[in-house]
């Protein structure tokens, strides 16, 4: 029954990305029929073809690597001479002609001419004025734009049934003195802590509070003679106490009693909501608290995906590092992180373990897996948003920048520059795809070798 379980929620995990993707794509396709452009592919996955049918001028079908998904539009590079004219010639075969180099001396001006005669192989004299680089700057805009716009959709929707529903789920420390929940064995790095103490020749340290004889159940009323009120209170005595001694006071068992303490220095976070690490002093104790449940509507869940959005930027900022740390981990040079990225075979591992877990209720594992789903279609939607080919968001740089530029023409007076040509940034795209599909393989390989767990 688990191994059912496991696999049931590796499969809705898989099909919801998959919808999400074919989604992204239609967010593509849609507009661009829209607005006159020609659509010869929808598919689903690369690779060879699995299945496919023509509907009018499109194919739609699955390819047999699940991992993305393209459209085709015509005419996403423009031939080499329309920079100098808004008009392709066709020979008496309806072959468009066009100002290219026979043989090109340099590898990348070989692949930008090789590229742009493969664009324009499907291109005909009917095909004149449906041609996407001849699109106005804000269709162009519109076109590039609907696939990751589609994704964040999808995560708000999936975040607003959640939130609206089964709410955000939190932890609040009650009034008063605060009283211990747990006492950490072990001093571990704050980005390790989800992993247990080590023992054996590289053993953590015990923590201060271990060390001491502090246990759960403890009342500390006070901290190096100052009375204790409330936990924000305690722990920024513990972190103003760097490495010093302290006396803590507390009550076991109806009786007050003191002990003992020597914090050590460890970065941990300014705040519970600013994760920049500072070095504080640290005692090794977590307070009972109790579960709240927030709910909230459509402006909740906007605000919530307002901070999620800014922490999924500073992730995309640290994602080759992680990936690189991921590496290390594969080849066993360093333990693997908690808070390292995963592949969508990470992503099935957590929707498994979930779906499996005998500690977790109905509600609580259907919401978790509306959690991740969205969690991904944020990622993606915000990953595709950047500015490189060929990401779509390098495409609506493109057509940005063809906006400013004939727009200052327009205002100093000057001829039209012409349409922006995508195929010369084409060195850069190739580096961009080959960067991303690398850290894919590193993620994938990762989550094989050394997988993250939910569990610990």
């Amino acid at each position: 029954m688990t191994a059912l379980l496991y696999a049931l929620g590796v499969l809705i995990f898989v099909v919801a990305i998959l919808v999400s993707i074919g989604l992204h794509e239609l967010g593509h396709m849609i507009p661009a029929k829209k607005f006159g452009g020609k659509v010869t592919q929808y598919f689903i996955g690369f690779g060879p073809t699995v299945w496919s049918k023509q509907v009018g001028e499109t194919e739609y079908g699955v390819k047999a690597v699940p991992l993305g998904g393209y459209v085709k539009i015509v005419g996403m590079l423009p031939p080499e001479a329309a920079a100098l004219a808004d008009e392709v010639t066709y020979d008496e075969h309806g072959t468009p002609v066009q100002r290219v180099r026979k043989s090109n001396t340099g590898l990348f001006t070989q692949l930008i001419s090789d590229a742009r005669a493969a664009e324009w192989e499907l291109v005909g004299p009917e095909d004149t004025d449906r041609l996407f680089y001849k699109m106005t700057w804000w269709k162009k805009v519109v076109v590039m734009a609907g696939g990751p716009t589609v994704n964040i959709v999808i995560a708000f929707f999936l975040f607003w049934l959640v939130f609206g529903t089964y709410g955000e789920r939190g932890r609040e420390v009650e009034a008063g003195p605060p009283v211990i929940d747990e006492v950490s064995d072990c001093v571990i790095a704050y980005a390790d802590e989800a992993r247990p103490c080590r023992t054996g020749t590289d053993a953590d340290p015990p923590s201060p509070a271990k060390l001491a004889g502090l246990e759960p159940g403890d009342r500390i009323v006070s901290f190096g003679g100052t009375p204790v009120t409330d936990w924000d209170q305690l722990r920024e005595l513990i972190r103003d106490n760097g490495a010093a001694e302290a006396v803590v006071g507390y009550e076991r068992d109806g009786e007050l009693q003191q002990t003992t303490v020597t914090t050590v220095v460890e970065p941990r976070p300014i705040s519970e909501t600013d994760e920049k690490l500072v070095e504080v002093g640290f005692l090794g104790v977590t307070p009972t608290s109790r579960e709240t449940v927030t709910t909230g509507g459509p402006l909740f869940t906007l605000e919530r995906m307002g901070t999620m959005t800014v922490d999924t930027v500073k992730a995309l900022g640290q994602l080759p590092v992680k990936v690189y740390e991921v590496g290390e981990a594969i080849v066993g040079v360093e333990e693997r992180k908690a808070d390292s990225p995963v592949s969508i075979v990470g992503g099935s591992r957590f929707a498994g373990e979930t779906t499996s877990s005998d500690d977790i209720d109905l509600a609580g594992k259907a919401t978790f897996l509306l959690v991740l789903i969205a969690g991904f279609n944020l990622f993606i939607g915000l990953f595709n948003f950047l500015p490189l080919l060929p990401l779509d968001g390098g495409h609506i740089a493109s057509a940005l920048w063809e906006a400013v530029r004939r727009g200052i023409a327009r205002l100093r007076r000057r001829p039209d520059p012409g349409y922006v040509d995508a195929a010369k940034l084409l060195p850069i795209a190739y580096v961009v795809a080959g960067v991303m599909l690398v850290m894919g393989l590193v993620l994938i390989v990762g989550d094989l070798v050394v997988p993250l767990s939910l569990t610990g």
